[in-house]
């Protein structure tokens, strides 16, 4: 008879190893449908493997794709810590995009570090805004977050497309649904020439860095620990319940913003209804593989990111599907669930007590 039995004082070993055994068997599950496909599973992982990092291209890539996923895994990890569950990062990164090019497309101008900054405010800004009408739903009506942010992600859609096709559509985009372009002053710097590596990849560690220490040495983090730890208690310790999530809600939305910002002003240059393909959804999966950890959310973007630019490669080279990152992502999330929960409780098995003969 199997029963679970809390653990008192998880080993750090079993914190910190967790999150990597969950990534290792994500990769070993995945390797049953290439199997069943008749692929050569060592050869296939090879490949992914030489298609992420075998190559200067093959790294920037990495590079380049970690970028949006540290904020986006930002906006998860720091609402998720208070028990809030914001399921629309990607609705947030789309409507900070659309704030940049509102901004950076010519109706403003000026310096570029003037200008940088503007879209960079601007794209947060939106993002904010955006999370916190759900956040005000919940602690003022009980609204579920994750129905409401869910939603929204549909509802940004359909307004970017308006407007993408409408009032912000490009002249010069010959019918196609594109926004004006980026001025050159308010594009990020790349970082690499001749590569995707932008400016957005500084932003997003100083971020993270930024956010490991709002929540490890200062009282706001402290109050946003206790509330996601218990909100009665928290109330109880004398801590505005409302304000702390309203602050997380704020932070959570600006950081999936600045990932929109990144992209539409360090990589495409403007605004497209597939600028993202699925940054807001992945960012959940990075910050639970970081166990809600800003810093380790910087390592678990790299190692999405790497899943996503080997598997390109491997569909290329083996005539694999190129879903098959997206099974590995998703196997990742279960694996860090079961994780989680074997980090909390430990499994005992008992033999099952014969009943007494009356």
């Amino acid at each position: 008879m199997m029963r679970l039995e809390p653990r008192t004082a998880p080993s750090p070993l079993l914190i910190y190893g967790a999150p990597v055994l969950a990534a290792v068997i994500s990769l070993v599950l995945a390797a049953i449908p290439l199997l069943a496909a008749g692929v050569n599973v060592f050869q296939a992982y090879g490949v992914m493997i030489s298609g992420a990092l075998g190559s200067q291209f093959a790294l920037t890539e990495v590079v380049a794709r970690a970028t949006p996923l540290i904020l986006t895994g930002l906006a998860a990890a720091i609402a998720f810590r208070a028990k809030l569950f914001n399921i629309g990062a990607e609705g947030q990164l789309y409507i900070g995009a659309l704030a940049a090019v509102a901004i950076g497309s010519g109706r403003f101008d000026g310096p570029a570090p003037l200008m940088i900054l503007g879209i960079c405010i601007a794209g947060a800004v939106a993002g904010a805004l955006m999370m916190l009408g759900p956040t005000v739903l919940k602690v003022k009506l009980g609204a579920d977050e994750v129905v409401t942010t869910l939603l929204l992600n549909f509802i940004v859609a359909l307004f970017v497309q308006m407007m993408i096709e409408g009032p912000m559509k490009d002249p010069m985009s010959m019918g196609w649904p594109q926004s004006e372009p980026i001025l050159d002053s308010a594009t990020l710097p790349k970082l690499i020439d001749k590569t995707r590596v932008h400016a957005g990849l500084i932003i997003a560690i100083l971020a993270a860095i930024g956010t490991e220490i709002l929540m490890r040495r200062t009282v706001p983090g402290f109050r946003i620990r206790a509330v996601g730890a218990s909100p009665a208690a928290a109330r109880f310790a004398g801590m505005s319940v409302t304000k702390t999530m309203l602050l997380v809600g704020a932070l959570s939305g600006a950081f999936a913003g600045l990932a929109g910002v990144g992209e539409v002003a360090g990589l495409k240059g403007y605004l497209t209804n597939d600028l993202s393909p699925g940054y807001g959804y992945a960012g959940i999966v990075v910050a639970m593989l970081a166990g809600l950890s800003p810093i380790g959310v910087i390592a678990a973007a790299f190692f999405v990111a790497a899943v996503f630019v080997g598997a390109d490669s491997m569909s290329r080279a083996m005539t694999v599907s190129s879903y098959i990152a997206n099974l590995i992502v998703a196997l990742g999330l279960l694996s860090v669930l079961l994780s989680g929960v074997l980090t909390r409780y430990r499994i005992r098995w008992s033999l099952p007590a014969r009943g007494r003969a009356s």
